[in-house]
């Protein structure tokens, strides 16, 4: 049987978008979005409260979307406790839109729509030299969790056939890797790992050549062994919620945002969008009619990475996963917030950027505020202790720094203490 395509024999790119202009771009994705916005706040019974005073029609551009309300994934657990099943996110209820329903852990219920390729995954397959044609051997789970649906059916859209593998089971993955000699994965990349190291031992013959992986990490050193063992593996960020939202090219430089989102890189804890290149939240806004989620706060952190990718695909690029934005702790007993951070420094418009490093000398907490002020006395320094004690509940030294010196690693909250 003849196996998929090469990349030289087919299209470069998934569709035309991928080369617009970036001003095309934001202006089809600012033309769709209020409608979109009007479809949440008349069928989502959450956003109809969340935005009932926002006029969706005047929503067209990124500052007027920045004034919306973040709805944060760290959030939704108990506003899905508070009103089964989706909190009141979801456009329908069960019935022939809604082909699964599936929970991540919490559990954290999501809604899966009877469009094709509901996850849009096969654009970061497509990018990935999946074609049609392909055996892929599909090794994320298919049970509660949506990543085993979230890879076939985009692996369907572009004509490929797909072995449903599923989590585990190692000898009798292998087994189908000798019978059916698969030239596409799908998984983690730790997995992937296994069953090349697998195969050698059984004797096997890797017939694996390609693959797409996320759910982990995949740091350089794993990239070089899949690379040694003949396999072109790609990797994408998506989440159960939102589907893609970027992905790995050729270039190998960042990830590509999807051509059906709107990216926001906002302050972790806030909702204000943080200058290019700094790190933060990646906030994310769908045109998924089914659950139609507008500022979703992934609490996943990244940056943009400037410039245009060589691969020629023009939309903006990502760093990746650089951690969680959730940097809430605990002081004396007392939970702090990164938006109780930047809600003191919200106070004083002399501070730039503001960090509360917590400490524990002689196994006792300590807060400190550092404050990026071009220029900083007692007076100001008073009064943004006062605004941190009123805020927070607790007491805190606030020291100055220069503009432009703390770390660009979107942390809010530094917690150093050490318990040994």
């Amino acid at each position: 049987m003849t196996q998929g395509t090469t990349r030289a024999a087919r299209r470069r790119y998934y569709d035309e978008r991928e080369t617009w202009p970036q001003e095309r771009r934001e202006a089809d994705l600012f033309a769709r979005l209020p409608a979109q916005i009007a479809h949440a706040k008349a069928h989502a019974p959450a956003y109809a409260r969340l935005l009932a005073d926002i006029d969706p029609s005047e929503i067209t551009s990124r500052a007027a979307l920045a004034r919306l309300p973040v709805v944060r994934k760290s959030e939704l657990l108990e506003l899905q406790q508070r009103e089964r099943p989706f909190g009141g996110f979801a456009a329908v209820g069960w019935g022939r839109e809604v082909l699964r329903v599936f929970a991540s852990p919490g559990p954290i219920y999501e809604p899966e729509g009877n469009r094709p390729d509901h996850y849009r995954m096969a654009r970061a397959l497509f990018a990935a030299g999946f074609a049609e044609g392909d055996l892929v051997q599909n090794t994320f789970s298919y049970h509660m969790t949506p990543a085993g649906s979230m890879m076939e059916t985009g692996a369907h859209a572009l004509g490929c056939t797909v072995f449903p593998a599923g989590v585990g089971q190692t000898e009798l993955q292998v087994q189908a890797i000798a019978d059916l000699k698969p030239n596409a994965y799908t998984g983690t990349p730790s997995f992937l790992r296994i069953l090349i190291h697998k195969c050698r031992e059984a004797g096997v013959a890797l017939s694996l050549r390609k693959a797409f992986v996320s759910g982990e990490a995949f740091p350089p050193a794993l990239q070089r062994e899949v690379a040694e063992a003949g396999i072109d593996a790609y990797q994408g960020y998506a989440t159960a919620d939102l589907g893609l939202v970027a992905y790995e090219t050729e270039a190998r430089e960042g990830l590509v945002l999807d051509e059906d989102v709107i990216v926001e890189i906002v302050r972790p804890g806030g909702s204000e969008p943080v200058p290019e290149g700094e790190v933060g939240e990646v906030v994310v806004t769908t045109f998924n009619p089914v659950y139609p989620l507008i500022r979703f706060g992934t609490g996943d952190l990244s940056a943009v990475l400037p410039g245009i990718s060589p691969c020629g695909r023009t939309n903006t690029r990502i760093r990746g996963w650089l951690g969680r934005a959730d940097q809430t702790t605990k002081v004396k007993g007392m939970f702090v917030h990164p938006s109780q951070v930047l809600a003191v420094a919200s106070r004083h418009p002399e501070v730039r950027r503001a960090r509360l490093v917590v400490e524990n000398p002689n196994l006792s907490d300590v807060m400190i505020l550092e404050c990026e002020v071009a220029q900083g006395d007692d007076d100001l320094r008073q009064a943004i202790e006062t605004s941190l004690r009123e805020i927070t509940k607790l007491r805190g030294e606030v020291r100055f720094v220069p503009p432009g010196s703390l770390p660009n690693d979107g942390k809010v909250i530094d917690d150093r203490r050490k318990y040994d």
